[in-house]
């Protein structure tokens, strides 16, 4: 098993920046492959990022390209999301997820195994 704890949302201006982290406890956090999801109210959770177990491989939503930035520190077990030029429809919770890999499709929310509580994000216009 493993927990996941994920901090650091909040409410920001449009154009302002944001530093969420996911902190996990249990197993071996290098072992996993992480990933950021958003589910905006009335709509379905999607993908955001996708960090391999060594942080050598990453993979962003469209929708988010050259803005967010995930990145990891094994030796902290914590993930991080860097979200920098917000607009009002990153407005969302964002959830934390951990995956064994192989893994077929990163963008598939039912492929992870754990997830976290989430933490609200807010973008004013």
């Amino acid at each position: 098993q493993v927990q996941l704890v994920e901090s650091g949302g909040g409410l920001v201006q449009a154009g302002g920046s944001l530093r969420l982290s996911c902190a996990a406890s249990g197993r071996t956090f290098s072992n996993y492959a992480m990933g950021w999801f958003r589910q905006a109210p009335g709509k379905e959770r999607e993908f955001v990022a996708h960090i391999s177990w060594s942080g050598r491989s990453t993979y962003y939503a469209d929708s988010v390209k050259g803005r967010f930035t995930i990145s990891r520190d094994n030796a902290k077990n914590t993930v991080y999301l860097q979200m920098d030029s917000l607009k009002p429809e990153d407005t969302a919770v964002y959830y934390c997820a951990a995956v064994i890999p192989p893994l077929a499709e990163v963008t598939i929310a039912t492929l992870y195994d754990y997830w976290g509580q989430g933490t609200q994000v807010t973008v004013s216009s």
